[in-house]
């Protein structure tokens, strides 16, 4: 006789400033490395959290572990209020979604196959708005134009905002994204910006990597600077981006400034004139 799973129960509607994901004291080791040492960070409903930092900072590492996707050796992660590890796989992807830095397919899915993808978590408990996702999805990422083009046909920053439409098609409260402005050009990169403060605002937590200073400090509520496997800040951008800090951090000399028309901050690094 067949056992049949129990049918995932979806999450609750989060209210602002919820903890949607913590990491709480985190050491994660990959390998013979620790790459995160006594790393605390929190995802807040409502709230876009950036984390910055140079190349081997952790930041990746951190935002798997945040996903539950990566195994702890200290300390522990929640997600909605739970520990990572007391969630099935099922329940866990009704409530993260994640996009990783690259997207790769070996077969010739279509561009609305890809994208539908990302309903898969609700195909257990018959969720009747599949359609709605997908076809706002595809509108929100620019990506409705070629739905009927094959992935593999795509460009590198195409393919980005594709695999972006997956990760808001599935509707979880919790978006985990992963360098998603990589591949993309100015227009494009605003664009998902954006995008993270819109389901900031509809009150899902958005934590993002990102390398352009500039657009953490645009567009995060909260940044997390990592160095070392380790949180060397956490706030906002105009508290915690200091000429000072950054420069230290990224042994770099870089000069934070105020917009001429709108007092936001600016970050460049610092050149010979």
């Amino acid at each position: 006789m067949r056992l049949l799973r129990p049918r995932p129960t979806p999450p609750s509607p989060a209210e602002p400033g919820d903890v949607l994901a913590a990491a709480e004291a985190l050491h994660v080791r990959l390998g013979s490395r620790v790459v995160l040492h006594g790393v605390s960070v929190a995802a807040r409903a409502g709230e876009v959290l950036a984390l910055v930092g140079p190349n081997g900072a952790g930041k990746s590492t951190l935002l798997g572990a945040l996903a539950g996707d990566l195994p702890v050796a200290e300390g522990g992660v929640r997600i909605h209020g739970r520990p990572a590890s007391e969630w099935s796989a099922p329940e866990l992807a009704l409530r993260r979604a994640v996009l990783p830095q690259s997207a790769e397919l070996s077969f010739p899915f279509t561009v609305e196959e890809v994208v539908r993808m990302g309903r898969a978590p609700w195909a257990a408990i018959g969720a009747e708005e599949d359609d709605a996702a997908v076809a706002e999805a595809m509108a929100r990422a620019e990506v409705t134009a070629f739905a009927g083009r094959p992935f593999s046909a795509l460009s590198g920053g195409e393919r980005a905002r594709v695999a972006l439409a997956r990760v808001l098609a599935q509707r979880a409260s919790l978006l985990l994204l992963d360098e998603p402005t990589a591949a993309l050009d100015l227009k494009h990169q605003e664009l998902v910006l954006r995008l993270c403060r819109e389901r900031a605002r509809a009150g899902d937590a958005v934590v993002v990597v990102l390398h352009d200073l500039g657009l953490a400090a645009a567009y995060a509520h909260r940044v997390a600077i990592l160095r070392a496997g380790k949180v060397a800040a956490d706030g906002p951008p105009d508290e915690v981006f200091s000429d000072r800090l950054l420069s230290e951090v990224y042994d770099q000399e870089v000069e934070v400034l105020p917009h001429p028309r709108t007092g936001a901050v600016l970050v460049t690094p610092k050149r010979d004139s």
